[in-house]
C-alpha cells in the first residue's frame, strides 16, 4: 500500500440554516436545508430534504430516513440522491458528512472509522428526532456501499431505528481485506507494518498519512466494486466532487478490515431489514450472506441488470430502487 502525507486546513461550519428549493423531478419538489448537528465533539454538516408541502410549525408527522453515504463519501453524491428522491415520496430524509469528510469538523480527515461513522448515524437519528417536523417514532436508516454495513451495524443496537434498507451494501469488511490480501501472511504484515508506523509517525508530532480510496484502473488485488468505482467517482456528470477526496487515513485500514457488520445484523429483528442490489454486482455475494445472516422479517431485491455502481445514480436503476424503498418505508415507519 502506498502511504503519502497530505496537509490539512481547519474546517470550521458557517452558522448558517439556509433553505433551498431542489430542481423538481416530475410534479413534485423538494426543499432542502442546510443544517449543523453535533456527534461527540464534532459539528457535522447535513443536507435535510423535506417535502415542499410538509406541514410547518411543531407538527411531528413526517417520517424521516437518515441515508448514509458509501466509505469517503459525502452528501452531495449518491445519498444526496436518494435523500431528495425519499423526500418528494412525503419523507424528510438527511444525507450528511461523517466527521472528518466533506465540510464536517474532524481531525485527521479521512478516517475511515466504521464504529464511528455508525456514532454518528446514531446522532443523526438523535438530530431528526428532535426537529420539530418530525415524528420520532418513525425514524428509519438506509446505507448505500459501505454506509450500509455502518448503518446495520448502528440499527443492531439502536432501537429507535425500525426500519433498515441497504443498496448495493458492502456489509463485510473483513471478508474484502481478505479477498484483497489473498493468503500470502507477508502481505498483511507489509500494510500494517506501514500503519504502525504512520501512527506513530503521527503521535510525534507530525502530519497524518494519507492512502487512496480508489486504486487506479487496472491495480491488482481489488475488489470488483472498486474496480468499478473510478466511473463514478472520477467522472465529472457523476459523482465527482471538488469536496471529494480519494484518500484515506493510513491506519483506517486496521479498523476495516477487523469490522464485519453481519455478525451485528440479526439483532436488527424484529424490525424489518432490505437488502437491494444488482444481479451483476460485484457486491451481491455479501448481500445474499447478510440477507442469510438476518432475521425475519427481511427482503432481498434483485435489480436486474443492474452493478455495484449503477444503483449509485443511473435513472433506470434508480427509479427503480426508490421504488422499491417508498413501499418498504412505507409499510415499516
Amino acid at each position: 500500500m502506498e502511504i503519502y502525507v497530505a496537509s490539512f486546513q481547519q474546517h470550521i461550519p458557517a452558522d448558517t440554516l439556509r433553505l433551498e428549493a431542489a430542481q423538481p423531478i416530475g410534479r413534485s419538489f423538494a426543499m432542502r436545508h442546510e443544517v449543523w448537528f453535533p456527534s461527540e465533539r464534532h459539528a457535522l454538516a447535513g443536507h435535510l430534504y423535506l417535502p415542499d408541502d410538509s406541514p410547518s410549525g411543531s407538527t411531528r408527522s413526517l417520517p424521516a430516513v437518515v441515508v448514509a453515504s458509501p466509505g469517503s463519501g459525502i452528501k452531495e453524491q449518491t445519498s444526496g440522491r436518494y435523500a431528495e428522491e425519499l423526500s418528494r415520496l412525503g419523507f424528510a430524509a438527511l444525507a450528511f458528512d461523517h466527521r472528518g469528510y466533506g465540510e464536517s469538523e474532524g481531525y485527521p480527515r479521512y478516517d475511515e472509522d466504521p464504529i464511528a461513522k455508525a456514532e454518528d448515524i446514531k446522532n443523526a437519528i438523535s438530530f431528526l428526532g428532535r426537529r420539530p417536523e418530525i415524528d420520532p417514532q418513525r425514524l428509519a436508516a438506509m446505507g448505500i456501499c459501505g454506509g450500509a454495513g455502518y448503518v446495520t451495524y448502528a440499527a443492531a443496537t439502536d432501537r429507535r431505528i425500525k426500519a433498515v434498507a441497504t443498496v448495493s451494501g458492502m456489509t463485510n469488511n473483513r471478508a474484502s481485506f481478505e479477498e484483497m490480501m489473498g493468503e500470502d501472511p507477508s502481505a498483511l504484515a507489509y500494510v500494517l507494518d506501514g500503519t504502525s508506523a504512520a501512527r506513530q509517525s503521527f503521535s510525534e508530532g507530525n502530519p497524518p498519512q494519507y492512502g487512496v480510496v480508489i486504486p487506479e484502473a487496472g491495480s491488482a488485488n481489488v475488489i470488483e466494486p472498486l474496480k468499478e468505482a473510478p466511473s463514478y467517482y472520477f467522472d465529472e456528470n457523476r459523482g465527482a466532487h471538488p469536496r471529494w477526496h480519494n484518500e484515506v487515513l493510513a491506519w483506517s485500514i486496521e479498523k476495516q478490515m477487523t469490522f464485519n457488520a453481519v455478525d451485528m445484523i440479526a439483532m436488527i429483528a424484529p424490525r424489518p431489514t432490505l437488502f437491494v442490489v444488482g444481479t451483476v454486482s460485484g457486491s451481491r455475494g455479501q448481500n445474499e450472506a447478510a440477507f442469510e445472516a438476518a432475521r425475519e422479517p427481511k427482503e432481498l431485491v434483485l435489480v436486474d441488470g443492474a452493478s455495484h455502481i449503477d444503483l449509485y445514480d443511473r435513472d433506470e436503476y434508480v427509479e427503480q430502487v426508490v421504488g422499491t424503498l417508498h413501499r418498504f418505508f412505507t409499510a415499516n415507519v
